[in-house]
């Protein structure tokens, strides 16, 4: 006896229904809280919804600000909103790691994402496997093109202003006489600032590109450490 296609099997188009509905309702119940809570934490909450990184470290608002002439009062919606913005910078950070999909034990790793006071720290490291420039110059492998289109579409989407700094490591053979290690970061950290831009990134959104050559190598690392060669994107909310 033939069975009757599809008999017994209904799909899991409920399922799907069922999800949506339990989403809405977490929806609505996150609603009514923040409704019912004081002025003061709306206000902090609308203010991180609409500019989530900036809150970090805007100074005007005065939401975020104690009580002050020595006063030691505590803000009530500080916490909130910072744990916010911290909250929103480990996913930002988790984001990034996940976008660039490096997989490598910690002293290898081409790209360490740091959280910092200010917003984000993105160090990219001259590793073997993964160089962003090509050995002695200052022209980019096919790895830091990618690692820049990716870093550039993220600050593009959140606004952000960016810091860029050239670091190296001493000993380093210079090119020539004229074109020595301070030359070489400061073209680096420049031909970062034009792909990134290259990519959709502002110009306005850029407030600071320099060289440091080998003059500040990184704690507890000898001068002429290869982890000195690195570049150095730190991200913030523009004012």
């Amino acid at each position: 006896m033939s069975k009757k296609k599809g008999g017994g099997h209904h799909g899991g188009a409920w399922k799907v229904a069922y999800a949506d509905f339990v989403t809405a309702m977490m929806a609505l119940f996150m609603v009514l809280w923040i409704c019912s809570q004081d002025k003061k934490i709306l206000l902090a909450t609308s203010k991180y919804f609409k500019q989530p990184f900036k809150a970090l470290d805007d100074r005007s608002a005065g939401i975020m600000q104690g009580k002050e002439s020595g006063s030691m009062g505590k803000d009530p919606t500080r916490d909130s909103v910072t744990a916010a913005n911290l909250a929103f910078l480990k996913a930002l950070a988790s984001e990034l790691n996940k976008m660039l999909n490096v997989q490598a034990a910690m002293e290898e790793k081409p790209v360490d994402v740091q959280i910092t006071s200010d917003g984000l720290r993105v160090i990219l490291y001259e590793r073997t496997k993964h160089a962003v420039f090509k050995a002695g110059s200052a022209e980019l492998t096919e790895w830091g093109s990618y690692i820049l289109q990716n870093l550039a579409w993220l600050i593009d989407r959140d606004g952000l202003k960016v810091f860029i700094e050239g670091h190296t490591a001493a000993g380093q053979e210079p090119r020539s006489a004229d074109y020595g290690p301070w030359e070489l970061t400061i073209d680096r950290a420049n031909v970062v600032r034009r792909t990134l831009i290259k990519y959709a990134v502002s110009e306005k959104g850029f407030e600071r590109v320099t060289g440091y050559a080998d003059s500040q190598p990184l704690p507890n690392k000898p001068a002429d450490s290869q982890e000195n060669e690195r570049i150095s994107i730190s991200l913030s909310a523009r004012r």
